[in-house]
C-alpha cells in the first residue's frame, strides 16, 4: 500500500478547452490518478454531445500520432 508521500506528483494539466486533431472540442477538468495502477488520467467532457465525463491516459491525451504522413498532437489547448 502506498502512502501519500510515496506518490509521484501528477503531471501539469491546464484545465480548459482542447481541440482533438479530428476537429471536435473538449473541456479538460484536470488530471486524476487511477486507484489501482496510479496512472495519470485526463478527466474531460466532450463539448459536442452530452455523454458526460471521460478519462484518457495522460500520455495518450498529450501524445502525438502520424496523420497523412505528418506528426500531430492528439489534443491542442485552445483556451479557457
Amino acid at each position: 500500500m502506498s502512502h501519500d508521500d510515496d506518490l509521484l506528483p501528477l503531471p501539469p494539466t491546464p484545465p480548459g478547452r482542447y481541440r482533438h486533431y479530428k476537429g471536435q472540442d473538449y473541456q479538460v477538468h484536470g488530471v486524476v490518478r487511477h486507484s489501482e495502477t496510479l496512472e495519470a488520467l485526463v478527466l474531460y467532457t466532450p463539448l459536442y454531445n452530452s455523454t458526460g465525463l471521460w478519462v484518457r491516459p495522460h500520455g495518450m491525451f498529450f501524445g502525438t500520432l502520424e496523420v497523412e504522413g505528418r506528426t500531430v498532437q492528439r489534443f491542442v489547448r485552445i483556451g479557457d
